[in-house]
């Protein structure tokens, strides 16, 4: 789940407010987020076979619901701030926050789903677009882009990298592409809470923003708009909308600075990254290991 605009800044000043709360978690705060993430992915791998044209997202969200309850953990967007439900469904031209509704999936719409796990205090955030039915070429497109994105800014980020240069991996591929990336919301860090330092712009400069250290925890989490990134927020609060009303697609994962590298906790156990999604040809858990880059 995305961090407001409103909490996010990337003048010096606020980089270096950001610097002196960013938290360094140790091996036991990694086997957390391991847990914690693992379980966030697997309500994803769950919730696949459900994604389809004539479902609801309130559907959808009783079923992750249930399913986080069942494996003993809470949702952690329910009554976040007031957010009425336990996941974000965002269709089509919605950007972030979609609130879970009686609205049922047509045909060729595209669904980002962003799940956040609590389990034994340490949260687990991640999201994946899905196809209702045949999408469009424009539509797998924009999905492709940008979870390439998203990939390459975790690419970059290692001990002595900065904050900037994750958003200057995302943005200058983002925008060679002819798409925009969203400036209104940003990834966060996370751990015990579920939105900390340090806040993660999607674009910038490099050599800015806060150095990466081991034992950081954030999310990477890119929204990718079809047109302008300009949105607008809607009359409940919370749903974020394309200003144009034009496709916006977003993934995220939650990822840890290592002393080498980067390990990624919301990996699926099913080897699900993008859709199309072949559930046939899905690889089991036992094979897919945290991985470190």
């Amino acid at each position: 789940m995305t961090n407001s605009r409103e909490f996010v800044d990337d003048s010096d000043d606020y980089w270096r407010r950001d610097e002196r709360t960013i938290k360094l978690h140790g091996p036991e705060g990694f086997e957390g987020m391991r847990r914690a993430g693992r379980l966030a992915a697997e309500t994803l791998d769950f919730i696949t076979p459900h994604v389809q044209p004539g479902v609801s997202t309130d559907e959808l969200n009783k079923l992750c619901h249930d399913y986080i309850l069942d494996h003993k953990a809470i949702p952690a967007p329910l009554n976040y701030r007031g957010f009425p439900k336990s996941i974000c469904t965002s269709i089509n031209h919605v950007v972030c926050h979609g609130i879970p509704s009686d609205k049922r999936l047509q045909n060729g719409d595209i669904v980002n789903i962003d799940v956040t796990v609590i389990l034994d205090g340490w949260y687990g955030d991640t999201s994946r677009m899905f196809y209702s039915g045949d999408v469009s070429v424009k539509a797998k497109r924009l999905c492709d882009v940008t979870y390439e994105a998203m990939m390459r800014g975790i690419a970059v980020a290692k001990p002595g990298a900065h904050v900037g240069d994750i958003g200057f991996a995302i943005q200058s591929y983002v925008e060679a592409q002819r798409f925009s990336v969203v400036r209104d919301f940003s990834g966060h860090g996370l751990g015990r809470i579920f939105h900390d330092a340090p806040n993660i712009l999607h674009y910038g400069k490099k050599g800015s923003g806060p150095v990466l250290k081991p034992g950081m925890f954030f999310t990477v989490e890119p929204m990718v708009n079809a047109g302008t990134w300009q949105v607008k927020i809607l009359s409940d609060g919370w749903t974020a909308v394309t200003r144009d009303k034009q496709l916006s697609a977003q993934f995220e994962h939650s990822v840890g600075i290592t002393e080498t590298g980067v390990e990624f906790f919301t990996l699926s156990p099913m080897g699900l990254a993008k859709p199309p999604y072949d559930l046939g040809q899905a690889k089991p858990a036992e094979d897919r290991q945290a991985v470190t880059a």
